[in-house]
């Protein structure tokens, strides 16, 4: 039987072009599940943000969005790899990418207290806790993060 599953990918990652929004809703679990307004926030954040791809062997496998909105202070607004290649170091290779670019001396990023590989990934790249907002999402708290100062990808 084969399978979608790529392994131990030869990981690139570019800036994204408004011509790939197609391809990374294909990538992004919600958009590829039908998720009405998300098609609109890849083509939005392409447009607006500095997002930034992953890619291999000619396949989009993950994005990350970092914008320069949290008390003027750059923040991850996204990461997203293609269920087929999580757990391979896609969503650390975006995020390395991510600190060692960014144009502020701060990196923010928050993720969903019911997201435990989020966090484990964020605590494995030395990102600290920042603290915890209640109800954005209702039973669900966003725990906030910080990353390490700028680090040079391997």
């Amino acid at each position: 039987m084969e399978s979608d599953q790529v392994s131990a990918p030869a990981i690139a990652i570019r800036d994204a072009l408004t011509a790939d929004v197609p391809l990374l809703a294909q990538a992004d679990s919600l958009a590829a599940a039908g998720h009405s307004g998300r098609h609109a926030e890849i083509r939005h954040w392409v447009t607006t943000a500095d997002t930034r791809i992953a890619h291999t062997r000619g396949r989009i496998i993950g994005y990350c969005v970092t914008e320069r909105a949290f008390f003027g202070q750059a923040f991850v607004t996204m990461l997203m790899v293609a269920e087929n290649t999580r757990g391979l170091g896609v969503g650390a290779r975006l995020l390395l990418d991510a600190q060692q670019r960014r144009a502020t001396p701060k990196l923010f990023t928050s993720t969903n207290l019911s997201n435990q590989p989020m966090q484990r990934l964020l605590t494995r790249l030395g990102w600290q806790s920042a603290g915890i907002v209640y109800g954005l999402d209702d039973g669900d708290p966003e725990l906030f993060f910080l990353a390490p100062a700028k680090t040079q990808l391997p």
